[in-house]
Parts: C-alpha cells; structure tokens; sequence
C-alpha cells in the first residue's frame, strides 16, 4: 500500500536533519541563548520553518507537481543525501565551537535543501516555505554568532 499524500523521501530527511538538533537540545537543557531579537524576522523564520518541515513530508495536490523525470528524482536524491551528510558532519566537527562558520553552514545546508527539494518536487509551497525560511535563519544565526563573539 503506498500513501499518495507522503513523501517519504522528505520525511526521511527531516528525521535525519533533526537527529542533531535534539542531541543538542538534550544536552543543552538550557536551550540556545538568543541574543538577536527582531520579533518579525523570528516569526517569517518560523513559518517558513514549519512550511519547509511539512511541504517536504505531506503533498498537496494541485501544489505539489512532481518530479519531471526519474532523473530529477535521483539528482533530488544523490544533492540532498550530499547536503545532509555535509550538515551532520559539521555538527560533529564544530558541535561545542560557536563561530560564524558553523552557524553560516549550519543554516545555508538545510537552507538549500529545502530549495532544492522544492524546486526538484515542484513543490510550490515548499519553495514559499524555503523563500521564507532561508534569509531569515541565516540571518538570525549569522547575528547570533557575531554577538557571541564567535568569530
């Protein structure tokens, strides 16, 4: 039986990238010290958050076209297997440095994968998702490193 509606593919993916982020919330009980504030940004970050987590996992007909070719399948695979790899593998390496390299790599990866995901499912709500999501959590994790101080 297969399910329509679920890219399974986008939820395994998400699942992945998110394995990181609880590690680190589960050793970081105190979570993430936010020292940029800018109320407006945080909230377009958050919706395209929840968009590009949801679009990538649930298809909705009329907004979700699909792959041109079983080509763009693959490519879709093979670049964001590539993406997720380079993500996880930065977490390993810079998990307890606080630079701008780190928060930079680790906002522009999945920045891109969810563009790309989006742009390879023709997904039109995953690309606002993405839209919204990309310049407001690279610049909310760019402040928040500069203001730390992690150079």
């Amino acid at each position: 039986m297969q399910i329509e509606w679920i890219n399974i593919y986008g939820l395994a993916f998400v699942m992945i990238i998110m394995i990181p982020n609880i590690i680190f919330a589960i050793r970081n009980k105190d979570g993430f010290d936010n020292l940029w504030v800018n109320k407006p940004v945080e909230a377009v970050e958050q919706i395209g958050r929840f968009g590009c987590f949801g679009f990538m996992i649930v298809k909705i007909p009329g907004t979700w076209l699909g792959f041109r070719s079983e080509d763009a399948f693959v490519t879709y695979l093979i670049v964001n297997a590539v993406l997720i790899v380079l993500y996880c593998i930065i977490w390993l390496l810079y998990f307890r440095v606080n630079r701008v390299f780190r928060a930079l790599a680790l906002s522009i990866l999945p920045s891109i994968l969810f563009l790309f995901s989006g742009v390879m499912s023709r997904s039109i709500l995953l690309i606002a998702g993405a839209i919204l999501f990309a310049p407001s959590h690279i610049l909310i994790s760019y402040k928040n490193a500069v203001l730390s101080n992690g150079k």
